[in-house]
């Protein structure tokens, strides 16, 4: 497939994608509106310099924060605008840098809504975040002659099959067209090579995920949450969870609670629609739970915690003794292990791990993770944590450890940025 057919199969599919956002947007009141800015119809007015950086959602969010704030920071006479697709990114944006940053969703990926969206935002270089790579975006960006970097790039062996069999054309154009990639693994770069990029555009760089800063005010929030929830109780966390997970979950934490009865779980879907399926699936199994929306603290009787607010994951994992990221028992890919891993917390997963497969062996071979195959395996894993509480601080020491040998990414992306904007 090439730019062509690709753009093509978008016109054709737009009557679709608005239906799709009608109905999301009938499901979620976070997808009304702003649909002028899904084809760049609403007018953008940066007052200084651009700089664009796309985080298509809340893990790219998350990962681009310590980026997006030393380049706020180094450049102040510069307006940096940060662009997501969804909703849940946006509000991740809206609370981490509110009026720091200019906020919009970026444009269906359509040739007149991209050339509309860069005229009027003329940026001086892009940085796209993980695997968002948009051929007229791309196409656009280039015709520009606009520096593209792409930063943290992963590409799972899943991901480049699919595309070496249907879209290499279509993915060797746009990786030639791109400034630099920068890889988190070295596996990640091979794929990119192997899908068309040239050698010398790519710089492996590890990931932006292990610069995790946790500053002093988090720590705090999550002591003083910790006390108030659970200061003498173990605590487990299953965040990131998605559909049919969800059951296995609460089902294993029925189990646990036979012989840990002072056991809280705190479950955080991973997508802030199914917040109330959650919290009507406790009720239905006759959970003893609360909903951290209602901002009542649990009680001693109380088992389970409902996460149903955004952006407190990694305050959880503060709280928590140990995590299970989501995603991992069904097919996938999982999410990142590395939020409380930087905290010190043991990290569980599931067998579908894919989205970060390089991460997930490290830790592991770290002995700060352990996988489990099923919801059985993970009830097993949980009852030895829970029983052994040496055998926890010491996979909580191994897997903080991990990350800070594994930090320093977050500089060499900045050299880049750097790089161009002196040169501008």
């Amino acid at each position: 497939m090439n730019r062509f057919f690709y753009t093509l199969l978008i016109y054709l599919a737009t009557p679709i994608i608005l239906c799709y956002l009608a109905y999301r947007a009938y499901r979620s009141s976070d997808y009304r509106g702003r649909i002028g800015e899904r084809f760049a119809l609403s007018p953008l007015k940066p007052t200084k310099p651009a700089i664009l950086i796309h985080s298509v959602s809340v893990g790219e969010t998350i990962a681009a924060t310590p980026l997006i704030n030393q380049i706020i920071k180094r450049y102040p006479d510069y307006q940096v605008v940060v662009t997501t697709s969804t909703p849940t990114g946006s509000a991740t944006v809206k609370k981490a840098f509110s009026d720091r940053v200019m906020h919009c969703y970026l444009p269906l990926d359509l040739p007149g809504s991209m050339s509309r969206f860069l005229e009027q935002l003329k940026p001086e270089l892009c940085i796209i975040m993980e695997t968002e790579l948009w051929p007229n975006l791309i196409h656009q960006l280039d015709k520009r002659h606009i520096p593209t970097l792409l930063a943290n790039a992963r590409m799972s062996q899943k991901s480049a099959t699919g595309y070496l069999k249907k879209a290499k054309p279509l993915m060797a154009e746009m990786l030639n067209k791109l400034d630099q990639v920068s890889a988190q693994f070295d596996s990640d770069g091979q794929r990119f090579i192997e899908l068309g990029l040239p050698a010398e555009q790519l710089k492996v760089s590890g990931s932006i995920k292990f610069d995790l800063t946790i500053s002093d005010e988090l720590i705090e929030q999550q002591r003083q949450l910790k006390q108030q929830w659970a200061s003498e109780r173990p605590v487990w966390l299953a965040g990131s969870t998605h559909p049919i997970e969800d059951q296995q979950l609460l089902a294993c934490h029925q189990q646990l609670l036979t012989q840990f009865p002072n056991l809280l779980l705190i479950i955080v879907p991973r997508h802030p629609e199914r917040f109330d399926d959650v919290a009507q699936h406790c009720q239905n199994t006759r959970f003893d739970f609360v909903r951290r929306s209602q901002g009542i603290a649990p009680l001693a009787t109380t088992q389970v915690v409902v996460g149903d607010t955004m952006g407190e994951l990694l305050l959880f994992c503060g709280v928590s003794d140990v995590a299970f990221i989501g995603g991992s028992l069904i097919e996938r890919g999982g999410h990142n292990p590395l939020e409380p891993a930087a905290l010190g917390v043991p990290v569980l997963m599931g067998p579908h791990v894919y989205n970060f497969s390089d991460i997930s062996e490290r830790l592991v071979t770290a002995q700060g993770m352990q996988q489990v195959s099923d919801s059985d395996e993970l009830t097993q894993r949980l009852t030895e944590l829970f029983s052994d509480q040496d055998q926890l601080d010491c996979m909580g020491r191994n897997a903080k450890a991990l990350v800070q040998e594994n930090q320093g990414t977050l500089e060499r992306l900045l050299s880049w940025v750097d790089k161009k904007l002196t040169r501008t």
